[in-house]
């Protein structure tokens, strides 16, 4: 079994190198993982589209009826949801700061950062984290069902940890400045080869050091036997 830094290692080689950049601006890149819960990437950036395109600020997005805001980002999925959500984190950023700003947090240490923004209602550890590492880069690994799903494969977690405690255990096993790199790889892998239903195993680099390869191999081989 490979440990963290073997698995970065092989994927890195295997993709290709991953630069941080700075995705969005704070607060976009809140109100846009918000809008990506339940959905894909590209249909949050649609929304988002949509959504500034009616209102254009976003004093003017929390000034807004939830049903004008639900009816601007209907296109994206779970519109009665998430709404109400995005409203009330703006109006209590505002209340908070006096503006709509959250460039603020990259004067603090993460870990006051990390607990500022999941204070706000609706934000959880997941979405806090894609804020701190897209927007202000910070070192931190946001554990979304790709990273949760080949970590658990890759027996870097257990079976049964779950996505919330994953965060803080695979941000313990590679050092600050590989986080951003760890993190895409792992959802780079999960979209691309290690797959929900039906993990492409020989194709993956990781192919020989991964016990959940080992047990699918084993499997088919039990199978075969009973059959023959």
């Amino acid at each position: 079994m490979y440990d963290a830094q073997e698995v970065l290692r092989r994927l890195a080689a295997f993709y290709g190198p991953r630069e941080w950049y700075a995705r969005n601006e704070p607060l976009k890149e809140l109100i846009q993982t918000v809008l990506a819960q339940h959905t894909s990437d590209l249909n949050a950036e649609r929304s988002f589209g949509l959504l500034w395109q009616d209102f254009g600020s976003w004093k003017a997005i929390g000034a807004a009826p939830v049903e004008a805001i639900a009816e601007s980002i209907r296109t994206g999925g779970l519109a009665q949801q998430k709404a109400p959500r995005i409203k009330a984190i703006l109006q209590e950023i505002h209340a908070r700061r006096g503006d709509y700003s959250l460039g603020f947090l990259r004067d603090l240490p993460f870990g006051e950062a990390l607990q500022w923004l999941t204070s706000l209602h609706g934000v959880g550890p997941k979405t806090a984290r894609c804020v701190l590492l897209f927007a202000l880069g910070f070192p931190c690994i946001p554990v979304d069902t790709h990273v949760h799903r080949v970590a658990r494969r890759l027996g870097l977690i257990g079976p049964k940890t779950t996505a919330d405690q994953a965060h803080g255990i695979l941000e313990g096993m590679v050092a600050p400045q590989d986080a951003y790199r760890f993190h895409v790889y792992l959802i780079e892998h999960g979209r691309r080869i290690c797959k929900a239903p039906r993990p492409r195993c020989p194709e993956c680099p990781l192919n020989q050091g991964c016990p959940s390869s080992t047990a699918v191999a084993a499997e088919a081989a039990t199978v075969y036997d009973h059959g023959r």
